[in-house]
């Protein structure tokens, strides 16, 4: 599952996380059921808010059915979404995730890089983006928006010089999820929400994509990839800033809509949009040598400061700028060191040095490999197939990627001790 809105069970209601999984398998379904098991793969947690807005603005009664056991429900029965708006959910992650093949084959990142996988990713890609195309003119969308932002981006990329905006680099993702949204309105009988929608599709995309370019700084850099924030000189407060402006001009146009239900469209959009910027700054960004090396505004930081060692001096801590000279931070763990603070292992979670297995037994497999092991992008099909047949990604924790070998962490039975929640602000109520 990819995208930026990863709720868990801690910041959602019981009653909102299953509207969230009805339309999660809502959109899973729909892609199964008219182009077959391979489109389920493009099925992920942005591309649901698609099926929620829809339902959001129109009669609940309208929009869901029953569906059978699944593996990962604990092969229980549930109602999830149907109708127009599952469908167009999937038109739009299908059209998406064909553009983002398209992107790796041509960039030539890791596997692609192959002759072999490459001619099978762009057939795979070009499937995809006809089954978007379809089941958009089935219900009236034409995927060629999409299509037609997603292939600016190139040229976007050549003109963006040192010195311009970021904002430049996500135009593309703007268009896009901006039509999208604008589109659920028609599809709910709500033709004056359109206006609205689309502003809020717009500065989505737009926080999706300086998210998404946030994540992937570290990694794009050291194998000489481009980058919006790399090739504008973007630094992270600058991007944080124009994130957290994204995330409220959001809010302000989700206040113009007129919605039936509209507390699960809040807590995704407003809630989890927002908790989405404060993981991506707060995973390990700081003194990363983008603009002022100190936290971004609003930074969590990954947990307390650890105790003062008792024979280490009283020192207010400091951030290397402004010429304020500071020793090497000693290894991670010893006495006063620096780096993210190490907070004692929790059950299941992997901390320190390699990663260790979630409790799971001899079934669980991939095992983790230190360093991690990327695996090609049909291998990691396969993988990713075991492993969502076996509720790996729901009951193994921390699980590795089926692509980078890298380990994640689960939330097991409503139990987020490990995750990056926070206290849902008191702004409204969303339970």
């Amino acid at each position: 599952m990819f995208g930026i809105i990863r709720p868990c069970r801690h910041r959602l209601s019981a009653g909102l996380h299953a509207d969230w999984l009805a339309h999660l398998c809502g959109l899973c379904l729909a892609l199964r059921d008219e182009h077959g098991h391979l489109a389920r793969m493009v099925t992920n947690y942005d591309g649901l808010i698609i099926s929620a807005l829809v339902e959001a603005q129109s009669p609940r009664a309208e929009g869901r059915r029953d569906a059978g056991p699944c593996p990962l429900r604990a092969m229980k029965g549930t109602s999830v979404a149907k109708g127009g708006g599952a469908q167009l959910a999937a038109a739009v992650s299908l059209v998406l995730a064909s553009a983002k093949i398209t992107d790796h084959v041509e960039d030539r990142d890791g596997a692609f890089a192959r002759r072999s996988v490459s001619l099978a990713a762009k057939r795979v890609a070009t499937r995809w983006a006809d089954q978007g195309s379809r089941t958009g003119n089935r219900i009236g969308f034409d995927t060629a928006v999409l299509t037609e932002a997603v292939d600016r981006q190139g040229e976007i990329e050549r003109a963006v010089r040192l010195g311009d905006s970021a904002v430049l680099a996500t135009e593309p993702a703007e268009l896009a999820t901006s039509a999208a949204f604008a589109y659920t309105a028609t599809l709910a009988g709500r033709p004056e929400n359109a206006a609205p929608l689309a502003e809020a599709g717009r500065l989505f995309g737009r926080a999706a994509h300086l998210l998404d370019a946030v994540e992937d700084l570290a990694e794009d850099e050291a194998a000489g990839a481009w980058n919006p924030l790399t090739a504008t000189g973007t630094g992270l407060a600058e991007a944080r800033r124009l994130c957290d402006d994204a995330v409220l001009g959001v809010e302000l146009a989700l206040r113009e809509v007129r919605f039936d239900q509209p507390k699960l469209v809040h807590a995704l959009l407003v809630h989890e949009l927002r908790q989405a910027v404060r993981r991506s700054f707060g995973h390990g960004l700081i003194g990363h040598g983008h603009g002022p090396q100190q936290p971004p505004p609003g930074w969590i930081g990954p947990g307390p400061r650890p105790q003062q060692h008792p024979h280490q001096p009283q020192q207010p801590q400091q951030y290397p700028q402004g010429g304020h000279h500071q020793p090497p931070p000693p290894p991670p763990g010893a006495p006063g060191g620096g780096g993210p603070p190490q907070e004692p292992p929790k059950r299941g979670k992997h901390s320190g040095g390699g990663p260790v297995d979630g409790q799971g037994g001899a079934c669980w497999t991939p095992k983790f490999r230190v360093p991690p092991r990327p695996r090609g992008f049909f291998f990691g099909c396969a993988v990713a197939t075991y492993m969502c047949c076996s509720c790996q990604f729901c009951c193994r924790d921390p699980f590795p990627g089926p692509w980078s070998g890298k380990p994640h962490d689960a939330c097991i039975n409503g139990d987020c001790s490990g995750c990056d929640c926070c206290d849902c602000c008191s702004c409204c109520d969303c339970s």
